[in-house]
């Protein structure tokens, strides 16, 4: 495998794709910061203003694999420009309806819909502009930018209100996502075509006796191995049929999502009620938690280039979730706070540190033709898990308790240690 570095070109549009969906992650993730404005100054009921904030994700579920496959076929540049210039307009439009619950629903969700554009294209155009060595590391700063997101909408989004209600807040996102729109136009280029890349896969093309998709060796009954299936690295192949590697990815990027949800919803909570922290505390630990996390993930994904295997670190990790996981479950017996704010700050940043290598290995399984599709229904499957969670792991506490339902999230990771490949493969070079 040669060793070329990446070109600057391809640095540069890393870190406009990671402003880009930081851009769309606050578009997304801000209205939750204005519930209690929006109850108390727009007059909403707490549904009402519950629902508007959750109509982004909403749009975001439902668009995430049709703009992948847009990407696919159109690529990243237009995607990517189109998406966030419709998160423009639609935080515009949305402006003219602040005084509607109804129409605020529809029209934040239908940014929500376009701001989805991101998700898949941006780590697409990173994976088509990264040679294989450096692409965790690239993946890794690109998952970076959703909790930095987050942070900026936190630290930003409530001010702002305070000084000039939701439509400040609205016309911050359209200044936002329209100065990404045009930095999209100028500077993302799509990725060169496969054929022109220097680098060669030197771990992925097994013989084809040997899938690579499996841990069992065998993808099921009439499905390729990995070395049939990959031929050359911009087949049109659907990769979904040709062995199960793709599918064992999602399912276990769905188990994993499960306890970062759980620390990320109802961590603030079981900081102050279980463990006695004071709100401003535990607030400050939730922060700290999540840039160890971001920085993580950036670490992870580096690590997986220089140990040139994704599914590896992959099964580290999860050893790593069931561990802290259990020791959340543990802590949760008796007050121990300082104990409680050191775990809970690892066990988070273990949680999210497959965030990365899953959609870098989802990513090259499914190669440049159906890269985004797949990342789309990566990001999907995600979402709609967290979405469950929410309510899900709210009723398992009310009925049993910390202990035990922290300890029944640890059964994802562990029940993922099973499901994961036992190699790597990629279509990509």
């Amino acid at each position: 495998m040669t060793t070329s570095r990446p070109s600057l070109q391809a640095w540069v549009i890393l870190v406009v794709g990671v402003l880009t969906q930081m851009a769309a992650t606050i578009a997304i993730a801000g209205p939750a910061f204005l519930i209690p404005h929006m109850h108390a100054d727009l007059g909403f009921t707490l549904t009402q203003a519950g629902t508007v904030a959750a109509a982004p994700s909403f749009g975001l579920i439902l668009t995430l694999i049709a703009w992948g496959a847009f990407a696919d076929r159109y690529g990243e540049r237009l995607a990517m420009t189109l998406g966030i210039g419709f998160t423009a307009l639609a935080s515009a439009v949305a402006v003219l309806v602040v005084d509607s619950p109804i129409w605020m629903v529809i029209v934040i969700a239908a940014s929500g819909a376009a701001a989805a554009s991101v998700n898949s294209a941006s780590g697409r155009v990173v994976m088509g502009w990264f040679p294989r060595h450096r692409r965790g590391l690239a993946m890794g700063i690109r998952q970076m930018s959703q909790p930095l997101g987050t942070s900026v909408a936190a630290v930003t989004v409530p001010p702002i209100a305070a000084a000039g209600g939701f439509p400040a807040y609205l016309w911050f996102v359209v200044a936002v996502s329209g100065a990404l729109t045009l930095t999209c136009f100028a500077v993302i280029r799509n990725p060169p075509q496969a054929s022109t890349r220097t680098e060669v896969a030197d771990l992925d093309r097994a013989p084809a006796s040997e899938p690579t998709a499996t841990g069992s060796g065998s993808a099921g009954p009439g499905a390729a191995s990995a070395g049939e299936s990959s031929g050359s690295p911009a087949s049109g192949v659907n990769p979904y049929r040709s062995d199960s590697f793709l599918w064992r990815i999602h399912a276990v990027s769905a188990l994993l999502v499960i306890p970062q949800f759980a620390f990320s919803t109802y961590g603030l909570i079981w900081l102050i009620a279980v463990q006695g922290i004071g709100a401003g505390a535990a607030g400050g630990i939730v922060a700290t938690a999540q840039i160890v996390g971001a920085l993580g993930r950036m670490v992870v994904g580096g690590l997986s280039d220089r140990t040139r295997s994704r599914v590896g670190l992959m099964r580290m990790v999860a050893i790593a979730a069931v561990v802290f996981t259990g020791a959340i479950a543990f802590l949760s017996l008796d007050r121990m706070p300082i104990a409680a704010a050191i775990v809970f700050v690892l066990a988070s940043a273990v949680s999210v540190a497959d965030n990365g290598l899953a959609f870098a290995s989802v990513a090259e399984a499914a190669g440049p033709c159906w890269s985004g599709k797949a990342m789309g229904a990566q990001n999907t499957g995600q979402f709609v898990m967290s979405a469950l969670l929410g309510p899900g792991f709210g009723a398992l506490v009310t009925a049993f308790g910390c202990p035990l339902s922290f300890g029944v999230i640890a059964i994802a990771p562990l029940l993922s240690l099973g499901i994961i490949p036992q190699r790597d493969f990629d279509r990509i070079t």
